[in-house]
């Protein structure tokens, strides 16, 4: 079955760096766009990112633009998201996760792993 496992998070200061990874399993991860999303506090899930299939094209929300890369490595199966510069806004649970179809970009997802808490504080 689909599994989505995500790592790398942790406890930051605020302006650090953090890189986190997702380890995909269980379906054939070159066929699909790959998502980051988060969830703080409180709030419900928020998009965060999105890969196309071969790691050419990448979107990002407008509050991590410019701090925050996306990356895959097809070969590991493993989707990454560098973060720098963190904010204190950027404490979540940060999750993985695939589009609902193969090939393309639907902008609806699934499969969401456990999550890795990332915590910005001083």
């Amino acid at each position: 079955q689909v599994q989505l496992v995500e790592s790398g998070g942790g406890l930051v200061q605020p302006g650090g760096s953090l890189r986190l990874s997702c380890a995909a399993s269980g379906f054939i991860f070159t066929r699909y766009w790959m998502y980051w999303v988060r969830q703080a506090p409180g709030k419900g899930l928020e998009w965060v990112s999105i890969i196309n299939i071969d790691g050419g094209g990448t979107t990002y929300a407008d509050s991590v633009k410019g701090r925050f890369t996306i990356s895959r490595d097809n070969s590991k199966s493993t989707l990454y998201l560098q973060m720098d510069d963190l904010k204190s806004e950027d404490t979540a649970i940060y999750y993985c996760a695939k589009d609902v179809q193969t090939w393309i970009r639907t902008d609806k997802y699934d499969s969401r792993g456990q999550g890795t808490q990332v915590t910005v504080s001083s």
